[in-house]
């Protein structure tokens, strides 16, 4: 839940080297880069951004509307890598997310299935993650219903700010030999929950409780830790990967810092020889070399 503001600039000064117009400083992509399909719904504002990221990192992206994909599933078999961006999907008028994975769920719920299955790679962010979710994806429901959620933030209102993370990368793909992030959050219904705390400690053992709010010095936040837990998430959770590790979902936006001068303190601390943001863009193109 966001609006984006940060666009790509030519003339970037990137550490000691200079990259102008005819400079390119694109990670070196596999010899056949991965495509990867951005999947924008009504509502979604960040699909240019996310797939200027994947370009950025060597994959050869195309934005396409849920429209299209749902007239045409087999579309998907085309891609290695699905994104669903963030925004306000439908106006988020029956909650965040919440018509975009309705029509996942009644339309493409075995394509969706089958893309999973053949090792390819699926990315939610924020609004994107919010409709991950509710399509049981990333944790299956039981015969009682979803076991996890994002709800409204514990302020009552919309966040925008730029967050630390420390990350627990496991087997999921996107987040190999990543410790920490530092990128920006957007949303104002982005507080993860589950229905019952045994349920958040099963995720933890499982290895799924990837990404966490955390301090500067890298600790996990504690939950009632407004200055670094934002929307006061249980277990500080700003992300979480399914079971096979090639499904990722994240409330933080990594696709506003892909560029040095996207981060806030650049002008004190230097340029940054890789933006945190790119690094995971990067590991999903790696994962097909």
């Amino acid at each position: 839940m966001e609006t984006c503001r940060d666009r790509p600039a030519e003339g970037l000064e990137l550490g000691r080297r200079s990259f102008g117009k005819n400079q390119n400083h694109m990670a070196q992509a596999p010899i056949t880069p991965p495509r990867v399909l951005v999947m924008r719904a009504p509502g979604t504002n960040c699909d240019r951004e996310t797939a200027y990221a994947f370009e950025l990192a060597g994959a050869k992206a195309t934005r396409h509307t849920l429209l299209e994909v749902r007239q045409n599933p087999s579309l998907m078999r085309d891609y290695q890598i699905l994104v669903m961006p963030g925004g306000f999907s439908y106006g988020d008028d029956a909650g965040a997310g919440a018509l975009w994975a309705a029509e996942l769920r009644h339309f493409l719920a075995d394509e969706l299935r089958a893309f999973r299955d053949r090792e390819s790679l699926i990315l939610g962010i924020c609004n994107g993650f919010q409709a991950l979710v509710r399509t049981g994806l990333l944790v299956p429901p039981d015969e009682d219903g979803p076991l996890v959620s994002l709800t409204r933030n514990n302020s009552g209102r919309y966040i925008d700010r730029w967050v630390h993370l420390a990350v627990r990368s496991g087997h999921c793909k996107f987040l190999q030999d990543i410790n920490h992030l530092h990128v920006p959050m957007a949303h104002g219904e982005g507080r993860f929950v589950t229905r019952e705390s045994w349920q958040l400690e099963g995720l933890d053992q499982s290895g799924q409780l990837v990404l966490r709010y955390a301090t500067l010095g890298g600790d996990v936040a504690e939950q009632d830790d407004v200055q670094n837990n934002p929307n006061g998430s249980s277990g500080a959770v700003a992300g979480l990967s399914d079971a096979t590790g090639q499904v990722l979902g994240m409330m933080p936006h990594p696709e506003r810092h892909v560029l040095p001068t996207q981060n806030p303190h650049w002008t004190r601390l230097g340029l940054a020889e890789k933006p945190d943001g790119l690094r995971i863009f990067e590991n999903a193109v790696k994962s097909f070399a």
